[in-house]
């Protein structure tokens, strides 16, 4: 009889919190800040939360697949960068729409050369996607000539391009549509399809699902085309956004996006994860920068418990999949 009553309190508890924490974690939140704020509910408040937040929602997407196929890609950021630049300054020179369709070829491309070096070369992917960080930064500063560009001030208010940043549906912003309808259709491939149990099979164990006839190559190249294709579709948002863009725009936004992807539980080992809780991780992280500012904290305190956020994540992932979550607690 013990055993049944100790298996309802402790053992379904403690798997509740398992398979549940980043809600609890988002539900505890959510009431601190609105407890310490009386701003920080209101519907204002939360649509700017959720819009700031969606740029890097929709990166992230992108770099939870890569992490559950047991890989990291840190050059997102330049990325970004190198899309927002190119995007803007063809805007003005062939057309928002042939300037959308060559910056999404280039930076697939570049997702393209990552995924080749990283599943076919079979390199390191942190010291790829590092060395990636500062050669795609150099290129954006080649292509650009250093400066900034901007879209023509005359045409701001009348160019179509504007809605993918300014724009709306039915009242709610285009990049929250745009962040939750990506988040909706990655969440379905990845969780539903064939292709999405291949990407789970090659981070948990890349040995025995080549073994069971999956082309690890073939995974592991495509996961960076995804990731790629998301940061195209986040520089489109930016761009949209301010109607212009410095070279270094995108600078820092690789470790936003991958404590979004750590927050969510994504694993660093790979194997495991979900878009579901990518998304609650990316709400967690803004909600967590912006009740901070409303109780008057500096800026620099966001990186601060951003960090001890990462670390909290990491440590709980390590130790639980090696089994002595328990022990290291004791």
């Amino acid at each position: 009889m013990s055993s049944i009553a100790q298996k309802l309190t402790g053992g379904d508890l403690k798997g509740l919190v398992a398979r549940n924490g980043i809600f609890i974690a988002f539900i505890a939140a959510m009431i601190a800040f609105g407890i310490g704020s009386d701003k920080f509910l209101s519907f204002d408040n939360l649509e700017s939360v959720v819009r700031s937040s969606a740029m890097i929602g929709v990166m992230a997407l992108g770099v939870t697949v890569v992490v559950i196929s047991g890989n990291l890609d840190l050059s997102v950021g330049s990325m970004l960068s190198f899309g927002t630049v190119m995007v803007v300054d063809l805007h003005d020179k062939i057309g928002p729409g042939p300037a959308i369709l060559v910056m999404m070829a280039c930076v697939l491309a570049l997702g393209a050369f990552n995924g080749f070096l990283i599943g076919f070369v079979r390199l390191n992917s942190l010291i790829v996607t590092l060395g990636m960080l500062s050669a795609i930064q150099g290129l954006t500063l080649i292509y650009s000539g250093g400066k900034n560009v901007d879209i023509d001030p005359s045409t701001q208010d009348t160019t179509w391009f504007r809605v993918f940043g300014r724009g709306d549906i039915a009242g709610v912003d285009m990049p929250i549509i745009i962040f939750f309808g990506l988040a909706l259709i990655v969440g379905m491939i990845v969780a539903f399809t064939p292709y999405g149990r291949r990407i789970y099979a090659v981070g948990g164990n890349s040995t025995a699902a080549v073994f069971s006839g999956i082309r690890r190559r073939r995974v592991v190249f495509s996961t960076y085309l995804v990731s790629s294709f998301c940061v195209g579709v986040a520089a489109i948002i930016l761009g949209s956004r301010v109607m212009g863009s410095q070279n270094n725009v995108g600078q820092g936004y690789e470790l936003l996006v991958l404590a979004a992807v750590i927050l969510g539980g994504t694993s660093l080992l790979g194997g495991s994860g979900s878009i579901l809780k990518t998304v609650i991780g990316v709400l967690i992280l803004g909600f967590i920068q912006n009740g901070l500012l409303l109780l008057g904290y500096p800026y620099f305190a966001q990186w601060i418990v951003t960090w001890i956020v990462i670390i909290l994540a990491v440590w709980l992932d390590v130790a639980a999949k090696r089994g002595r979550l328990l022990s290291s607690i004791s």
